[in-house]
């Protein structure tokens, strides 16, 4: 999968110093889920992102710049339900690469191998309230507000509310 100025590959053994980087820089992970604090803990997501055969839930790419081949970040999808036919969309950029439009690049790829490749019908962005930036670049992928889940987690010992946006297959 890939546009005019990145690719989306499987991910590598060799990837586990960028996904460390990434997963655990403060400004990533204070809107993202999934943080590590070390070389050896972020070994247990790499397994989840290149193990398929155990990894039913989800599947993940490492996002590439096509010039250097680069990593750029991550993205796919999680919580995968084949009888519901949805999906929840995932991504994330070093933050070098932020404001280059790169999501709203690869975004549309997950989405596509989502519709026409899992035959989903339904893809889900769930989104930090507080998390405008990201709200932005779903709304630009056509996403529309589904709801708000108001108080529904605590991260860091506070109540957090979650936007969950929407695309459909029609």
């Amino acid at each position: 999968m890939k546009t005019d100025r990145i690719y989306l590959r499987k991910f590598e053994n060799s990837d586990l110093e960028n996904v460390f980087r990434g997963l655990s820089h403060p400004d990533i992970i204070k809107y993202y889920g999934i943080s590590f604090n070390s070389l050896e803990a972020t070994k247990e997501q790499m397994t989840w992102f290149t193990d398929l055969e155990k990894n039913k839930t989800g599947i993940w790419w490492a996002v590439c710049s096509k010039e250097d081949d680069t990593f750029l970040g991550a993205g796919g999808l999680n919580d995968l339900c084949e009888e519901k036919k949805k999906a929840e969309i995932g991504f994330w950029l070093l933050p070098e690469n932020w404001g280059k439009g790169i999501m709203t690049e690869a975004m549309p790829l997950i989405i596509d191998y989502g519709f026409n490749k899992l035959d989903l019908k339904r893809i889900e962005g769930l989104v930090e309230t507080k998390n405008s930036n990201c709200k932005k670049a779903l709304k630009k992928l056509n996403f529309n507000l589904e709801k708000t889940m108001v108080d529904c987690e605590v991260k860091n010992g506070e109540k957090i509310s979650l936007d969950v946006y929407i695309t459909l297959n029609d």
